[in-house]
């Protein structure tokens, strides 16, 4: 039963398999190895120690959050036992080279895995997620010497990685930072400064703890083109990789947010006693473009998560809709009839399937995203792994931003399924919800994605982008007009589509000379961009269901794909339709957030 809370397995083998056809990843030379049955057998695996080990003290790391006694921070104890059984299985580093010590499995898969474990302890599962896209930074822009050193004890879970980007005086400006590194003559630098919401900056459940940090070097130029990267130990890295004396990196306290209880969140200084010693990884003054390699994975990862917490809430309201009796059919005069299940009532099949689309919308965006790094990577084609790309650099705000709102959304309706304990502690409700609304502040608010989607990704490289987008999904919209049912909502994605092509010309031409005007309603393009993006991924979803259904054998199967037809259904009706207004707004160029004045609020 605790599998069947922490996703809908039929419904994930379903998007990996049938939906980004995964099995064709086998025939790449990377992933020649596996098959079917190894992709199956690493999800039971994922499953049964997500189960076993994650999903078990999600309550308790929440009620009982880490503590720092001025020496040590304290965690409960099973949040080690549950790192170490991830970690000895593999799935710190599943798509690594096998001389790394991985598994060489797709990304698709990785991502899987990952959505198995964010939705049974999203708290938890940062530590080890925060590692792996730090080890990633490493293997790209290290040099031999700091692979050496770092990336074999990051990905065995011997060491914990972090990223330490924000500082008190710059928030998301990090144009602001004011960190400092100088160069000693032998390599190495010394920085001094602090930082602030560090995920994961302090425990003790690795042995060590690899910060990359962003800092500012002697003479750099002003704003972020004067930012380089750095890597700075907890504890010091001898060549043979046993561990030297602690470094001057302090734990200044710990932050207690409303959600994701279980991670610490961190104020970090660096340098009190001018000892700090720093790598840096990467060319000076280029640090912000390798840390992006780190914050779009992470840009994916959370909206990944944003996913599964909904999907949590999902299938939590959906368990008390189906146990819970309450009330009568609408109509009902007799108070001696007996009450039906909650699920028997309108209302609450509409938040169901609100939360159903939502969810299963987000997954589907989510692990397409993978599926086009595995396309980024190890495609065939030269061209395709361009395209695959760029398609990837124009979704991720999308990826990140999407679930985060309409995923959280859907926690907002498991709540209400459950009436007035849905907002107290005897339901898991409220705090995938708390948990949730972190989501749309981590790796960049709501505003940050939608500056950089229309601002830049859907500019660049004269709308290459945004033009190939545009042929998948009319590719998509061609197959799904040789079918009755579907033919509706292919025309009705094709007019959405359109929308978001008229903005972007009646917008674009404005960014250099009116840059403030075009982006002050930056925020509602993203969302009717987001829309018509999920819209085409239960299109996508919707094309294999109906061409598996006339083959389907058994109530189970039809049902499952009959649920996927009629949300597709319900989310053109009820949801595409929300953006047509928001095009009209935007091209109006509506000044009003604009001209609203201070002294008026």
């Amino acid at each position: 039963m605790t599998a069947e809370l922490i996703l809908n397995r039929r419904d994930l083998d379903f998007q990996i398999f049938e939906v980004n056809d995964a099995e064709a990843l086998t025939q790449r030379e990377r992933h020649a190895d596996h098959s079917r049955e190894t992709f199956v057998a690493a999800l039971d695996a994922a499953m049964a120690i997500a189960a076993d080990k994650f999903f078990t003290h999600n309550r308790e790391s929440d009620e009982q959050e880490p503590e720092f006694d001025g020496k040590r921070v304290e965690i409960i104890p099973q949040v080690k036992d549950a790192l170490q059984a991830y970690c000895e299985a593999g799935f710190i580093a599943p798509t690594q080279d096998y001389d790394l010590g991985g598994m060489q499995l797709p990304v698709l898969m990785g991502q899987a895995f990952s959505a198995i474990f964010k939705s049974a302890n999203a708290a938890t599962n940062s530590y080890v997620g925060l590692t792996i896209a730090n080890a990633n930074v490493i293997n790209r822009f290290g040099t031999e010497s700091q692979k050496k050193r770092y990336l074999p004890h990051m990905l065995s879970g011997r060491f914990f990685g972090t990223m330490c980007l924000t500082e008190p005086q710059a928030g998301s400006s990090l144009s602001d930072i004011t960190t400092a590194a100088v160069p000693q003559g032998d390599g190495s630098y010394r920085l001094t400064g602090n930082k602030i919401f560090i995920s994961g900056g302090d425990h003790e459940l690795s042995e060590n703890i690899i910060h990359l940090v962003l800092a500012r070097l002697p003479g750099a130029p002003a704003g972020v083109k004067g930012i380089s990267l750095f890597i700075v130990p907890k504890f010091m890295v001898n060549d043979d990789g046993s561990l030297g004396a602690r470094n001057d990196v302090a734990l200044a306290g710990l932050i207690h947010k409303m959600g994701w209880r279980g991670t610490t969140s961190t104020m970090l200084s660096f340098g009190e006693k001018g000892q700090c010693y720093g790598e840096l990884i990467g060319q000076p003054n280029q640090g912000l473009a390798a840390m992006f390699h780190m914050m779009n994975e992470a840009r994916i990862g959370v909206g990944m998560g944003a996913v599964m917490l909904g999907y949590r809430g999902y299938l939590a309201s959906l368990q008390y809709a189906r146990e819970r009796p309450q009330g009568r059919r609408a109509g009902s005069k007799d108070p001696n009839e007996p009450q039906i299940k909650l699920i028997a009532h309108a209302d609450i099949r509409r938040m169901l399937i609100a939360q159903k689309a939502y969810v299963e919308g987000g997954l589907s965006l989510g692990l397409y995203a993978a599926r086009l790094v595995d396309e980024q990577k190890t495609g065939p084609d030269e061209t395709k792994r361009e395209e695959a790309g760029l398609l990837l650099e124009l979704l991720t705000p999308i990826v990140k931003s999407w679930p985060s709102q309409w995923c959280l959304e859907a926690n907002s309706l498991a709540i209400q399924i459950h009436g007035g304990y849905g907002y107290t502690r005897e339901y898991p409700v409220e705090q995938f919800y708390r948990d949730n609304r972190l989501n749309m502040i981590h790796e960049g608010t709501h505003a940050i994605q939608s500056i950089d989607l229309l601002g830049r990704k859907v500019v660049m490289q004269q709308g290459a982008a945004l033009e190939l987008l545009g042929r998948e999904i009319a590719a998509t919209v061609k197959d799904a007009s040789a079918y009755e049912t579907l033919s509706a909502n292919a025309d009705a994605l094709t007019i959405a589509w359109s929308n978001v092509v008229q903005t972007v010309k009646a917008l674009a031409p404005l960014l250099k000379e009116k840059g403030e005007l075009a982006l002050a309603n930056s925020v509602v393009f993203l969302e009717a961009f987001g829309h018509t993006v999920v819209a085409w991924q239960w299109l996508r979803q919707a094309l294999v269901a109906t061409r598996a259904l006339k083959d389907a054998k058994g109530d189970d199967e039809i049902n499952f794909y009959r649920g996927k037809l009629h949300t597709c259904a319900w989310f053109f009706d009820w949801e595409l339709p929300r953006c047509k207004p928001q095009h009209e707004l935007l091209r109006s160029l509506n000044d009003s957030t604009l001209t609203m004045q201070d002294a008026w609020f």
